[in-house]
């Protein structure tokens, strides 16, 4: 029988699912069939509207042998295993010959747990012994939330957290969930045979394709104990939030709250001297963060260090004496110690790494208005890690519609560990970039406007100029606006004005969930949307409803990030640009996301406006340009409103 070709494989699947064939597509998997085949690794920019979820799922399922997608949302994940897996499988089959299987896994605290559903949470003294379930009122939220999870308990087959409609809040959530460390271990557990995690992991052993998410891969590679099945083929979508996805798995954290919890669940289960010694490391540590000050800590101060020092010896006795000693009093013991030994080597490990003071380590300290002060300790960098677990034994597709900024994917692939594309040598990972384009024409759909008039804006102070900037292309285009932010802060004071001065409702980030204000925003093209971080990458609402995207400033990383600002200064000391490196590179990325708001579909109209002169005048600015998409730039303010009122009237005139 004759291999069936992939343009009549792709053809079946984009009928399938109701789309249409795209060049760009094409390209994409053709490029990731070359890949998968030669088993090297590719980097694939694909613009929105390009179909790329089709575009790696085709090849890798031809090829037959295992694959893993990794995705950044949950967004993403749902819509591969609801809708493009079922329908790309159905539609393959009459040529494959072959109904491939797939299956979605992630960490085990996202499942539903049997055991602390049942038998209830292990709780510490100060805090009460009793059952949650018993103690939340039944009028409460939380007492409506836990019988609501009993009730689904019953009726759900996979337990998977992301399953429950409409969802429950974190405490809730943690009542009847435990993490890969607190678990009992299925042949330990009275619930071991009908565990929701352990029978998605076997799913994921038995599929073709396993659908999983960045923080589970991160978890797979740095722990060295694998979660996934093997595979011959790893795709990462959303792979612009790899890097930091990674870093936030490869990052502890010590705060005297984690560290009482710790002394508190494993009081009753060791000796009087040991708990002792815990208590009193813990007691140290937490006079010395009332007075700690936030900010890099480049060395650990001498006193901080002998407490540390105290801290990872003082629970590496507990978790000794934890071994052998057992309370008749204690109900359920070995999920009570279970859950006292995770919270005890947490400590243990966090402080260890800490006081050892690795050069590849940066240590922070962290002031929360609501928690305290805490220490955190994260990599310097996670190249080198991606590079020796990532790209090794398999074949690696990265793809997104962000990859390459400032006009190529080196940027991208320093911070994923590769060499620049086309460098060849032993223990080097290969691999080609490509950009696909994107199904839009952006010269003629959209519009980058930069006002180079406005003053430079500073760390602190009040943007007068911009905010009247503001006000005047928001009037223009009547509403229709989605303001991207650096701070809240800023975000705040802008709806404020526009309140004041406009009559156009504006929506803020933080006042409503995410998922109503995305909502309310589509549904009146008038509104405006205003808010920071999550805004810039998380919002699709094409047509009428988003036809102007502000952009108050470059969102460099604030110059007190201790993260970012030791991995600056780390490239300058190996002699290369950190700004451009670390700094240009993170707002490029930001603002290519931000931009690629605009354009949905084929008929959207609109303007980018971004209010920092510094993208026309500075000389990183045509690097920040190059990276998003190539929409008709401009600095001309009033050709800017004219067109703004031109597209609204346009709108309206569609809309009537």
């Amino acid at each position: 029988m004759t291999k069936p070709s992939l343009p009549d494989l792709l053809h079946a699947a984009v009928t399938a699912v109701g789309g249409t064939e795209r060049p760009g597509q094409v390209a994409m998997a053709e490029a990731v069939a070359e890949a998968v085949d030669d088993q090297s690794h590719l980097l694939v920019q694909a613009g929105t509207g390009t179909g790329k979820s089709l575009g790696y799922l085709v090849p890798a399922l031809a090829h037959g042998e295992r694959v893993v997608v990794a995705t950044a949302t949950l967004a993403l994940q749902r819509q591969l295993v609801e809708r493009d897996l079922p329908r790309t499988v159905e539609a393959l089959h009459p040529q494959l010959r072959r109904r491939p299987d797939f299956a979605m896994l992630k960490g085990r605290s996202n499942y539903l747990c049997l055991h602390r559903l049942h038998e209830g949470v292990p709780q510490e003294e100060e805090e009460g012994l009793f059952d949650p379930f018993e103690a939340a009122t039944p009028t409460s939220k939380l007492g409506k939330d836990l019988l609501r999870l009993r009730d689904w308990a019953d009726e759900t087959e996979t337990g998977d957290r992301d399953a429950l409609t409409p969802g429950v809040s974190d405490r809730a959530w943690g009542q009847v969930s435990v993490s890969s460390r607190e678990c009992l271990g299925a042949s330990k557990c009275a619930y071991g045979a009908e565990c929701f995690a352990e029978a998605a992991r076997e799913r994921a052993k038995l599929a073709d394709v396993v659908v999983t998410n960045h923080a589970l891969l991160a978890i797979d590679a740095i722990e060295g104990a694998p979660i996934l099945p093997q595979h011959e083929v790893l795709i990462i979508d959303e792979a612009h939030e790899l890097v930091s996805r990674v870093t936030g798995v490869a990052t502890g954290e010590l705060s005297p709250g984690q560290v009482n919890r710790a002394v508190r669940r494993s009081a009753k289960l060791v000796n009087e001297k040991a708990a002792d010694q815990l208590q009193t490391a813990s007691e140290t540590f937490e006079r010395l963060m009332e007075l700690a000050l936030p900010g890099r800590l480049e060395e650990i101060p001498e006193e901080l260090g002998y407490c540390l020092m105290a801290l990872r010896d003082a629970a590496r006795t507990v978790v000794a004496a934890l071994g052998s000693t057992r309370d008749k009093s204690v109900q359920d013991e070995d999920a009570v110690r279970k859950q006292a030994l995770a919270a005890v080597e947490n400590v243990h490990a966090v402080a260890e790494r800490i006081a050892n003071g690795s050069e590849y380590d940066v240590v922070w300290c962290e002031r929360h208005d609501r928690f305290g002060a805490s220490l955190r300790v994260a990599p310097l960098s996670v190249s080198g890690l991606l590079r020796e677990k990532l790209f090794a034994d398999r074949s690696v597709v990265l793809t997104s519609a962000t990859l390459k900024l400032g006009g190529d994917f080196n940027g991208v692939g320093a911070s994923l560990g590769l060499a620049p594309e086309g460098t060849e040598g032993e223990d080097v990972p290969s691999w080609k970039g490509l950009d696909v384009g994107s199904p839009f024409d952006y010269g003629k759909q959209g519009i980058l406007y930069v006002a180079k008039h406005l003053a430079q804006p500073g760390r602190e102070g009040n943007r007068q100029d911009m905010l009247d900037e503001l006000a005047e292309l928001v009037e223009a285009a009547g509403g229709r606006t989605l303001g991207l932010f650096s701070s809240m802060r800023g975000a705040q004071a802008a709806a404020q004005e526009l309140r004041g001065r406009l009559d156009v409702p504006v929506l803020l980030q933080g006042e409503d969930t995410l998922g109503e204000l995305i909502r309310a925003f589509s549904e009146d093209p008038r509104t405006c949307l205003f808010g920071t971080l999550s805004l810039w990458q998380g919002v699709d609402v094409p047509g009428p409803s988003c036809q102007l995207v502000v952009m108050d400033r470059v969102p460099f990383p604030r110059p007190d990030d201790p993260l970012m600002s030791a991995r600056q200064k780390a490239v300058e000391e190996a002699g290369g640009n950190g700004f451009m490196a670390v700094a240009a590179t993170h707002a490029a990325l930001l603002m290519a996301q931000g931009a690629g708001r605009l354009v949905r579909a084929t008929g959207d109209r609109g303007v980018v406006a971004v209010l920092d002169p510094r993208v026309e005048r500075a000389r990183y600015g045509s690097f920040l340009r190059k990276s998003m998409p190539e929409f008709w730039y401009t600095t001309d303010r009033n050709q800017v409103r004219r067109s703004l009122a031109a597209i609204d009237a346009a709108a309206k005139q569609a809309d009537a």
